[in-house]
């Protein structure tokens, strides 16, 4: 075997136990990850906000911790109170009743027209919901089981509420990202096919 081919294979053989590796993890599907833009245009009814945000939301299947990010800017009245909405009837538009954490989401900033939050939920406990979502599914468990679908069928949205607009100023439907691991696996997947083709 020659030096360069014995390169090319070492290579390939690196490249593959790294695409396993990857493979496990997105067999496993430990994290789970959505974003969502916000806007006032994405409100129902429409407003004429300024305001931009985004949201993050990322659920973990085994720990059951659920964290969320939010940041925002350029609102016309002061923040209330934030929350997720679920579910939808079709999915990324009308509107629904709230999911989550009441009255707001623990840690974020009220009374101001931009800012962010960065909080985590265990969502095996009934403080991370809304008491009523939990009583119109049944149990904790039932309730984290239909949130996290509505997540996954684009019929949740994060809304946040302002002093100027109290039925929410931007709000924005959670879709759902490919992990990154998926990524890596089609990239070096990618990768593998280009040395085989240059050796």
């Amino acid at each position: 075997m020659s030096i360069v081919s014995y390169r090319a294979s070492g290579t390939l053989a690196s490249v593959a136990a790294l695409i396993a590796l990857c493979g496990a993890s997105v067999a496993s599907g430990a994290l789970i990850t959505w974003t969502a833009s916000l806007s006032g245009a994405a409100e129902a009814p429409p407003n004429n906000s300024a305001g931009t945000g985004f949201t993050q939301v990322d659920y973990d299947t085994v720990t059951h911790l659920m964290r969320v990010q939010a940041s925002f800017t350029g609102l016309t009245g002061l923040t209330t109170v934030a929350h997720i909405h679920s579910a939808t009837a079709i999915a990324g538009v009308g509107t629904a009743g709230v999911a989550s954490q009441t009255p707001s989401f623990s840690g974020f900033p009220v009374g101001v027209s931009a800012g962010s939050m960065d909080t985590t939920f265990d969502m095996t406990l009934a403080s991370s919901y809304n008491p009523a979502y939990i009583t119109a599914k049944g149990s904790v468990a039932l309730a984290e089981a239909a949130l996290i679908q509505s997540f996954d069928d684009g019929k949740a949205y994060f809304n946040l509420h302002s002093s100027v607009f109290g039925g929410g100023e931007i709000r924005g439907f959670l879709a759902r990202i490919p992990a990154p691991s998926s990524l890596a696996v089609l990239g070096l997947a990618g990768l593998v096919a280009a040395r085989r083709r240059r050796a």
